[in-house]
């Protein structure tokens, strides 16, 4: 059996090696040839499968150690007969630290006030769910757009977007890229937006249009961008309008990439019947790495900041990206995952 996999996905290296020849590349470079006679494949979000890259290989499985799937043609394999699995909400908890430092860190620079503020999610989905929590652990009102939950479970739990727009002091996006939300954020969403809010969108870059968020930033308090169109080559207008610009990194806590290897590698394992790593996890005796809980009832705003500015010091990274927007790619691939928090 033959693996290729992406060389930047972290705790795989030696793991499967005893039940399969492994091939590490830059996921950039597992294109159609890299693939010809492998059985499967472990990836991120740089390799691209569909009918140009798939066709004609023999490949049988796919193992994605991210959340999204934007990038794997699902319809196509599904007609082959090639399995795909990703690594569904394994950052969930790195994402909503990224969204609160953020969010903390520039209202402090803004002199912005959170007592009694109201935040919209659009997106309840596995990170959605924890930023809801910690929203209302802190106080927020908070407010809910996810219509394919809504069909599903009745309105009572959500609201319109413009409902959510008109009335949020700070709007977080934590949708998947689809059909239905590509350019969500448009030109209409952004004039729905009250004056002075807070944008953030750790989700992806496409469901943004940028020109219209360019447009917009005039009438934003502060703007927080993790993900962008066309990454790595990222717009740099858009760059020196944001307070918090970071190269695709919210969801690069150590607890997030041990979840998506092993999540990846239990994949691999139950198609092939691998039994020896069907509860494979990667695992840290390091307690500087392991998440920590924090308390912040009864803290004030600053204290609140500097609490999480501690835990994850977002600016640090902000400070690296913004320097040399050209190492995008070099940033993700040599992080120094930080580990997660949680707030009481």
């Amino acid at each position: 059996m033959k693996i290729v996999a992406d060389t930047n996905i972290p705790f795989l290296k030696g793991v499967l090696e005893p039940f399969a020849e492994v091939i590490y590349l830059d996921g950039r470079a597992i294109d159609r040839e890299a693939m010809l006679d492998a059985d499967a494949i472990i990836i991120r979000t740089r390799t691209k499968c569909n009918a140009d890259t798939l066709a004609g290989t023999r490949v049988q499985m796919i193992a994605s150690a991210t959340i999204g799937t934007d990038h794997i043609d699902l319809p196509w394999c599904a007609a082959r007969g090639i399995e795909v699995r990703n690594a569904e909400g394994c950052n969930a908890g790195g994402v909503a630290d990224y969204v609160f430092s953020a969010l903390y860190g520039t209202a402090s620079r803004h002199s912005i006030k959170l007592n009694g503020a109201t935040i919209g999610i659009v997106g309840v989905g596995h990170v959605g769910k924890i930023v809801e929590r910690m929203a209302r652990s802190l106080g927020f009102r908070v407010l809910l757009n996810d219509p394919p939950r809504a069909a599903r479970e009745g309105d009572a739990a959500f609201v319109g977007l413009d409902q959510l727009l008109a009335e949020s002091q700070v709007i977080t996006l934590h949708v998947p890229l689809d059909s239905t939300t590509r350019g969500m954020a448009s030109e209409a969403f952004f004039e729905k937006m009250r004056p002075g809010a807070i944008f953030i969108n750790a989700a992806r870059g496409e469901v943004v249009d940028e020109s219209a968020l360019l447009h917009a930033c005039p009438k934003l308090g502060a703007l927080v961008l993790d993900t962008w169109c066309n990454e790595p080559d990222v717009n740099p207008n858009l760059i020196e309008v944001c307070d918090v610009a970071t190269p695709h990194i919210a969801g690069y806590s150590y607890q997030g990439k041990q979840n998506g290897t092993a999540m990846a590698v239990q994949a691999v394992a139950r198609h092939f019947g691998i039994e020896a790593l069907l509860d494979f996890a990667p695992q840290t005796e390091n307690e500087a790495l392991k998440p920590v809980s924090v308390n912040l009832q009864g803290k004030t705003q600053g204290e609140i900041a500097a609490i999480l500015q501690y835990n994850y010091p977002i600016f640090t990274d902000d400070f690296l990206f913004r320097s040399n927007p050209g190492s995008f790619e070099r940033i993700r691939s040599e992080y120094n995952y930080r580990r997660e928090f949680y707030i009481d």
